[in-house]
C-alpha cells in the first residue's frame, strides 16, 4: 500500500491505495465532475501535495507542492503514464521520481500575512485546548479542525478568528502532533482496534469507528451502514473518541439488527474475542444492556489527514 489519500473531484476519498489503484483512478479521471484528484502524503503534511487534471480528449495537467507555494511546479503530459509513474514515485518518496519530466515554476503570487489572533481572557488556551482534543482523538483531518478552530469562539455579533488564522493555528498544532508521533513505535492501541473492527467487519457485524455524534445519532443510522445481511453492529462516537484521547478508556456500543436480547449478547461476545484477540483489554459483564469498556487504553491515533 502507498502512503497516501486520494481525493477526487467526485468527493471519493481513497486511503492507502495500492499502486495499480492509484493508476486505475488517474485513468479513470476526465469526465464531466470527475476531471481532477489531489493526493496528500500520510501523515498530511501542510503546502506538501500533488495533483492532476485532465479533461477528456485533452493533455493531462501535473503539480506538486514541495512545502511552500514559492515551491509549486507543474508539467503537461499527453497521456497518463507518465503521470502515473511521477504520481507512484512521489507516493513512495523515490529519489529522482521528478527527473524526466519538464517541470516550470508557478508564480502563485506572494504569500499572505497572516495577523495574530487578537483574543480576550482565556480564549486562546480555551480555543487551543478544544483543538487539542480533537487532535488527539486523530480521526478529524486538518480541514476539519480548521473549521472547527474558526467557529469555536464565533457568538451572535463577533467571529474574533479569521480562516486564515484558524489555518495558521491548526498547521502549527498538527505539526507538533506530527513530530510526537514520529517517536512512536510498533502497533498502538487505535490500530490494534482498528485490526479488530476490520475482523468483525469480515464476519458479518458493522463496525464503525468515531460514528456519529452522540448515541442517538448512532442508534438511528448504523442500520444503514452494514451490508444488508449484517448480523449486528459495533460503534463508538465521538464523544467516545473525546473520552479515550483524555485518557479515559473506550466505550463501545453493539447490538443485534433483528433487536433480541440473546442475538446482541451473542455479538456482544464476538466484539471482546475480536478485541482480546489484538490485546486489548476489556470489561464488561456479559448482559446486553451494558456497554463494553476499553480499558486502560492507550490512545496514540496516528494521523492521516
Amino acid at each position: 500500500m502507498l502512503e497516501i489519500v486520494v481525493k477526487t473531484e467526485n468527493w471519493e476519498r481513497h486511503i492507502r491505495v495500492t499502486a495499480e489503484e492509484l493508476a486505475g483512478l488517474v485513468r479513470r479521471i476526465g469526465d464531466e465532475g470527475d476531471r481532477f484528484l489531489v493526493v496528500q502524503r500520510i501523515p498530511d503534511l501542510p503546502d506538501v501535495f500533488a495533483q492532476v487534471w485532465h479533461k477528456k480528449g485533452g493533455d493531462y495537467t501535473l503539480e506538486h507542492r514541495d512545502g511552500t507555494a514559492t515551491r509549486h511546479f507543474q508539467v503537461t503530459a499527453d497521456g497518463p503514464e507518465a503521470v502515473i509513474a511521477a504520481l507512484a514515485g512521489w507516493a513512495r518518496r523515490d529519489a529522482g521520481w521528478d527527473a524526466g519530466l519538464d517541470w516550470s515554476l508557478l508564480d502563485m503570487g506572494p504569500a499572505r500575512k497572516v495577523p495574530p489572533l487578537d483574543l480576550e481572557g482565556r480564549e486562546g488556551e480555551e480555543l487551543e485546548k478544544r483543538v487539542r482534543e480533537v487532535l488527539t482523538g486523530g480521526y478529524a483531518s486538518r480541514a476539519e479542525l480548521t473549521e472547527i478552530a474558526e467557529e469555536y469562539l464565533v457568538t451572535e455579533d463577533r467571529r474574533p478568528v479569521s480562516r486564515e488564522q484558524a489555518e495558521a493555528l491548526v498547521d502549527r498544532m498538527w505539526l507538533e502532533r506530527v513530530q510526537e508521533q514520529s517517536g512512536w513505535r510498533g502497533e498502538t492501541d487505535p490500530e490494534r482496534l482498528s485490526r479488530a473492527f476490520e475482523t468483525l467487519r469480515e464476519s458479518g457485524i458493522t463496525a464503525r469507528e468515531n460514528f456519529t455524534c452522540c448515541r442517538t445519532c448512532g442508534e438511528s443510522e448504523i442500520g444503514a451502514e452494514g451490508e444488508p445481511d449484517a448480523r449486528g453492529f459495533v460503534y463508538f462516537h465521538t464523544q467516545c473518541t473525546d473520552s479515550a484521547a483524555a485518557g479515559h478508556g473506550l466505550m463501545l456500543l453493539y447490538g443485534g439488527f433483528d433487536g433480541s436480547p440473546e442475538t446482541t449478547t451473542a455479538i456482544g461476545h464476538e466484539v471482546v474475542a475480536a478485541l482480546e484477540a489484538t490485546g486489548l483489554p476489556t470489561e464488561w459483564d456479559g448482559t446486553p444492556d451494558r456497554a463494553i469498556a476499553l480499558t486502560p487504553l492507550d490512545w496514540r491515533r496516528r494521523l492521516v489527514g
